[in-house]
């Protein structure tokens, strides 16, 4: 036999060996989609169910590969998506009704808090706070141009009172004028802020109560998921998918059980806050997240988003109806 063709062959051997090696090897596994995911905020109990999601795989096993980033003054969810900087992205309802005035066509996928954890906190021993009326003549911390002084200007409408009954005081991260008694009606974040103030004043022996809109008529929807009707409309498999992980993420975040794995999700982000401290604020996060078993985490209020869209239109802080909710998605099965 020529040298030629035992070479001939031994390579034709060679390749059906490797062939048959490769077609034996596992294939790789499938690329996942990969996308970003702006929150609102830092991230914090507010966010529990949001790095779960993440950590935990909840994303991962929907074929997803999901930046989570934390939000801010200077991060905007609803601009990001705009430029395609962001695929989805928590937003609040005002931001949400401002941007559908301005022609931006956000969609809302799931509404994360059923109740609005901006509240009001002060000192029971110096007054009490039992109706709407009750706050005449005295002086409310709000933020001017924030959804806490919509919602403050909200409250007097109902009581029917006017603007001069009340002495509106512009408040910023300073709590000094709290802690001094200047501004006693302070706004905050009933599950984060809320426990650090209360915190402070339980330590110098004073006690604290709040005051919660939503106990007296007011329900403005708080931090919800949004993305662009560009994703509906093109990508819906993967807005499925994305909504599906997410809600998984804080249904299990909402867990009890769970409580433990929670906090190190959030601690791996947020490093200042005590794991005793984050407890607490997990535990009020619960209440306002699913404040009823019966209704399902994601769940959109749809009367309360129309009375949101309401008191902006009452305010003249969009020009005229969105319909916002047509811009509502509720989650499969909702």
């Amino acid at each position: 036999m020529e040298p030629s063709c035992r070479l001939f062959r031994l390579a034709t051997g060679m390749a059906l060996i490797f062939m048959a090696a490769a077609l034996a090897a596992p294939l790789p596994a499938t690329a996942q989609e990969k996308m970003a995911y702006r929150l609102k905020w830092l991230i914090n109990a507010s966010t529990a169910g949001d790095v779960v999601a993440r950590q935990q795989g909840f994303f991962s096993r929907e074929g997803l590969d999901v930046a989570v980033k934390a939000g801010g003054p200077e991060r905007d969810a609803i601009r990001e998506l705009e430029l395609g900087y962001a695929q989805f992205g928590v937003a609040s309802a005002d931001q949400v009704i401002r941007a559908l005035a301005k022609g931006a066509p956000v969609v809302v996928l799931a509404q994360l808090f059923q109740v609005n954890p901006l509240q009001w906190i002060y000192r029971p021993a110096e007054f009490t706070l039992t109706t709407v009326r009750d706050l005449a003549g005295r002086t409310v911390g709000v933020t001017y141009g924030g959804n806490d002084e919509t919602i403050m200007r909200a409250l007097l409408a109902t009581a029917g009172m006017d603007k001069g009954q009340v002495k509106l005081a512009s408040v910023r991260y300073d709590y000094t004028p709290f802690f001094q008694k200047a501004v006693p009606i302070w706004p905050v974040y009933r599950n984060t802020q809320g426990i650090f103030l209360a915190d402070k004043l339980k330590a110098n022996g004073e006690a604290v109560a709040f005051f919660d809109p939503s106990r007296h008529g007011i329900r403005f929807v708080a931090n919800s998921v949004v993305s662009s009707q560009q994703m509906v409309d093109h990508h819906m498999d993967t807005v499925r998918r994305f909504t599906r992980a997410l809600l998984a993420g804080w249904q299990a975040a909402m867990d009890p059980a769970n409580e433990d794995a929670t906090i190190a999700a959030i601690a791996e982000h947020d490093r200042d806050t005590a794991n005793a401290v984050m407890r607490r604020q997990l535990a009020v996060t619960r209440q306002m997240i699913q404040p009823d078993p019966a209704i399902p985490i994601g769940h959109i209020d749809t009367a309360a988003w129309k009375q949101t869209e309401a008191i902006m239109l009452a305010q003249h802080l969009i020009d005229k109806p969105v319909a916002v909710d047509t811009w509502l998605r509720p989650p499969a099965g909702q």
